[in-house]
């Protein structure tokens, strides 16, 4: 039997109740993740829904995922606050763009990251309105992947090998909403402050961008224009 197979067979789907959750966020739970061993090699799909439920994700279940760090031209850091109506982590401060490749033949193509960074593309204009053509996949810098599991609640959680991608340039800004409470830029020492803010409890950040925050991200802040020494495509952090 493949692998495929064997997680399909061990992993039975369960049934959750969508109705309190917000209209918009549960149709994208349709949605069709890249499943993944862990080493990151595709093993087939399944929905975001079926990707984010704890007791898939007790089970091994884990799927492909991407986050962004987008700077402007004067260094800055452009953050988001997700949306209450999020389904995992609400309300959460986060780096600019944390989602997911969708299976599809133009999202899981792995030369060069390419399908990963149509993804950022994508979702970038969904969340943040960027234009498309404002971040072309050739200007998403593709660094390296962590691989981490964490818990939003009872019910959801995240389990996901985690592209690192970078960008800097300035963008043109409409959110959706539904998708972002706030939003704002931020340099090294109000990202600090923030952080600070998140370990008394003041403020809520997203598990992977504490995680990023805490042990990357300031050293790549420091060398922009020298990204390249930090490039590990062969590597998955385990966290």
């Amino acid at each position: 039997m493949c692998i495929l197979g064997q997680i399909r067979h061990t992993v039975m789907m369960p049934e959750i109740n969508t109705d309190g959750l917000d209209e918009q966020q549960v149709l994208l739970l349709a949605e069709m993740c890249i499943l993944i061993d862990e080493d990151d090699n595709r093993i087939g799909a399944e929905t975001k829904k079926n990707c984010h439920l704890n007791e898939n994700i007790e089970k091994g279940l884990l799927h492909r995922a991407f986050s962004v760090f987008l700077f402007n031209t004067e260094n800055k850091l452009l953050l988001q606050q997700r949306s209450d109506a999020k389904i995992t982590f609400p309300g959460c401060f986060t780096n600019t763009c944390c989602s997911h490749p969708l299976s599809n033949p133009g999202e899981f193509d792995e030369n060069d990251a390419i399908g990963v960074k149509r993804a950022a593309q994508r979702r970038l204009k969904a969340e943040l309105g960027i234009p498309m053509e404002q971040v072309p996949p050739e200007e998403i810098n593709y660094l390296t992947r962590i691989h981490y599991k964490a818990k939003s609640d009872d019910v959801w959680g995240e389990h996901e090998i985690d592209y690192i991608l970078f960008v800097r340039k300035n963008v043109t800004l409409n959110p959706d909403p539904n998708e972002i409470k706030s939003y704002c830029y931020v340099s090294k020492e109000e990202l600090e402050n923030i952080l600070k803010k998140a370990a008394s409890g003041e403020i809520k950040i997203t598990p992977w961008f504490k995680i990023i925050a805490e042990t990357f991200l300031f050293k790549w802040w420091d060398n922009l224009n020298h990204l390249n020494q930090f490039v590990e495509h062969e590597k998955i952090h385990r966290m």
